[in-house]
C-alpha cells in the first residue's frame, strides 16, 4: 500500500451535452478515492460519450457490438525506456452517459452514485483489477464496495 499524498491529473471530456452528467470535479473526487494508498501519481483521462461512440469502442476494442457503461484503456508504455523509472500515466477511461444513465434507472440507483460505481469500477481496472473469475470479481467487487462506502455511497451489489 503506498503512504502519502497522490498527485493526481484527471482531465475530463465531455463528447456529448453535459446535462444530466456529473461534473468534473466529482470524477476527479471518485478517481483520487479509487487510486489513493494505491499508487502515488496517476495522470488519465476520462471521456464521457454517447450510445454511438461508445458501441463504436466497444465493437473496436473488445469485438462487443453494443455501447457498454465504462471501458478502460490501460496505458501501453512504450519499449525501451528504462524499467526503473515509474511513469505516471495511467490511461483512459470511457463512460457511455446513456447507458450508465439507463442502468441507474433499472436498479433504482441514484444516477451520481452510479457515476461513481463505474468510475471507480474503470480506475480499478486501469491498476490491473479484473473480475474474469469468481474469485477476482469478489475481491474487486468487495474494494469497489470499501471505496465507495469511504465517499458515503451505499453498496451497489446490495441488490444484487
Amino acid at each position: 500500500m503506498t503512504r502519502g499524498p497522490i498527485r493526481l491529473d484527471v482531465a475530463v471530456h465531455y463528447g456529448l451535452p453535459r446535462a444530466g452528467i456529473p461534473a468534473a470535479v466529482s470524477f476527479r473526487k471518485w478517481v483520487a478515492a479509487a487510486l489513493e494508498g494505491r499508487i502515488r501519481e496517476a495522470d488519465l483521462a476520462i471521456r464521457l460519450v454517447d450510445a454511438r461512440e461508445g458501441r463504436s469502442l466497444n465493437r473496436h476494442y473488445r469485438g462487443r457490438d453494443y455501447a457498454t457503461n465504462v471501458l478502460s484503456f490501460p496505458a501501453e508504455i512504450p519499449e525501451g525506456l528504462p524499467k526503473n523509472v515509474k511513469f505516471p500515466l495511467l490511461g483512459d477511461l470511457v463512460v457511455c452517459a446513456p447507458v450508465v444513465a439507463r442502468e441507474a434507472r433499472e436498479q433504482g440507483k441514484p444516477l451520481a452514485a452510479h457515476y461513481a460505481h463505474m468510475t471507480v469500477h474503470g480506475a480499478l481496472h486501469l491498476l490491473g483489477w479484473d473480475h474474469e473469475d469468481e474469485r477476482e470479481a469478489e475481491c474487486m467487487e468487495n474494494l469497489e464496495r470499501e471505496i465507495l462506502a469511504s465517499l458515503g455511497i451505499a453498496d451497489p451489489y446490495g441488490d444484487a
